[in-house]
């Protein structure tokens, strides 16, 4: 399969570097795997990103995924002429978390000129499913 990236020899590292001074970075996630057309993260659960109740906090779960589709959009745009904005998210918490990581998945559903749509699951470290989010990106010039 053909690459989606604008850069097709993108390496974790540089990828990991965009997170750097970012609320990404607060919460310790960190970029896994790059495919051909699909990016993941990891997300420690621990005091930044649990709720009162010790579970991962839907917001924290919400932050990785707009994170996740916010860069991969970034990886498929030319970075002099475009950013990538979140426009839209949506995302169904199905399964609690109280320890270890959880690691998510985008996959494309719509790469276009001006919105790209990001499928991104969730899962714990037994690979179950805890959340699915959709997010929108808009894609604007860079001025």
């Amino acid at each position: 399969m053909k690459s989606i990236w604008y850069k097709e020899q993108t390496t974790l590292e540089e990828i990991n570097a965009l997170c750097k001074n970012t609320m990404g970075e607060f919460l310790g996630i960190y970029f896994t795997e790059i495919g051909s057309n699909y990016l993941s993260a990891q997300m420690p659960v621990n005091k930044n990103t649990q709720q009162p109740y010790g579970l991962l906090h839907g917001g924290a779960s919400v932050a990785l995924a707009e994170t996740l589709g916010s860069v991969a959009s970034a990886l498929i745009v030319h970075p002099e002429k475009q950013i990538c904005v979140g426009l839209e998210i949506n995302a169904n918490h199905i399964k609690g978390v109280k320890e270890g990581y959880v690691t998510a998945t985008c996959l494309p559903l719509h790469i276009g000129a001006t919105t790209h749509v990001w499928d991104i699951k969730i899962q714990n470290e037994l690979k179950q499913l805890i959340c699915i989010s959709r997010l929108t990106v808009a894609i604007l010039k860079n001025h």
